[in-house]
């Protein structure tokens, strides 16, 4: 059974987007939130776990967009 890449989405009371990718492999979790991120503007800061840098293991990250 393939994983499945979850993105949880929470936006703040100053309208601050943040977007959290949970599974993936590598640099997965950045090309899933490529078009969310081009469609919401500049990127403000973002965090990536070690999983990000490990080859064939669960991604998690974040980025956070100044509203």
């Amino acid at each position: 059974m393939a994983n499945k890449d979850e993105l949880e989405i929470s936006i703040d009371k100053e309208g601050n987007v943040t977007i959290k990718v949970v599974g993936g492999d590598g640099s997965t979790c950045v090309e899933l939130t490529k078009e969310l991120e081009e469609a919401l503007g500049l990127v403000d800061k973002r965090t990536l776990t070690e999983n990000f840098y490990e080859p064939q293991q669960g991604v998690e990250g974040e980025i956070e967009q100044q509203g």
